[in-house]
C-alpha cells in the first residue's frame, strides 16, 4: 500500500454495500472473522492479526446505528469534491443459516440424556414394581364412560292401582 493510498473503508474490510442491513452485515462479520482469526487462518501471525483487527473494528462502527450515522456522513463529507455515484444497488444472496454436523460434544450430551431418561423410567416402573403398585390400570373417568354408553334397562311396568268402590 502507498502513502498516498486512502487505507480501506469499513464497508469495504466487510466486503459489504453501504446500504447493507444489519443481518448482512452480522453475516459478513462471521463469515470474515472465520477466515481471518489468527487461530484459524493461514495467513502470517502478523497479518492476520491486523485483518483481524480492521474487521472487528469495522463491524464495532457499522454495528452501532449512531456510529455508523456519523461515519457514513464522514463518508460523504469525504467523497464531496468527486461527484458521488452509487452504484447499481445488486441483491447480495447470503445462505441464512448453515447446518453443520454435531461435534462429538453434542453427542456426548445427546447420549447423556437419552441415558438419563432411560434410567429414570426403570427407576420409576422398579420403584412402582417393588411397592406392589398396579403397572397397568384403567383411569378412573373411564369406567364412567362405560356406564354412561351402556344402554339403559327397560322401565319395569308399574303395578296396576288398586280400585276403591
Amino acid at each position: 500500500m502507498s502513502a498516498t493510498a486512502k487505507p480501506p473503508t469499513h464497508y469495504q474490510v466487510l466486503q459489504l454495500q453501504p446500504t447493507a442491513t444489519d443481518q448482512e452485515l452480522r453475516q459478513a462479520f462471521r463469515g470474515l472473522s472465520k477466515r481471518y482469526h489468527p487461530d484459524t487462518t493461514a495467513l502470517p501471525a502478523g497479518e492476520a492479526e491486523v485483518a483481524f483487527r480492521q474487521l472487528r473494528q469495522a463491524y464495532a462502527v457499522l454495528s452501532d446505528p449512531a456510529a455508523r450515522r456519523l461515519y457514513d456522513a464522514a463518508l460523504l463529507q469525504s467523497a464531496l469534491p468527486t461527484p458521488v455515484q452509487r452504484p447499481p444497488s445488486v441483491a447480495v444472496v447470503r445462505p441464512v443459516s448453515v447446518r453443520r454436523a454435531l461435534s462429538g460434544g453434542e453427542w456426548f450430551a445427546l447420549l447423556l440424556l437419552a441415558l438419563a431418561l432411560v434410567l429414570s423410567l426403570v427407576l420409576g416402573l422398579g420403584v412402582a414394581w417393588a411397592r406392589g403398585a398396579e403397572l397397568m390400570s384403567w383411569p378412573s373417568w373411564w369406567a364412567d364412560l362405560e356406564t354412561a354408553s351402556a344402554p339403559a334397562p327397560p322401565p319395569s311396568p308399574s303395578p296396576p292401582l288398586p280400585i276403591r268402590p
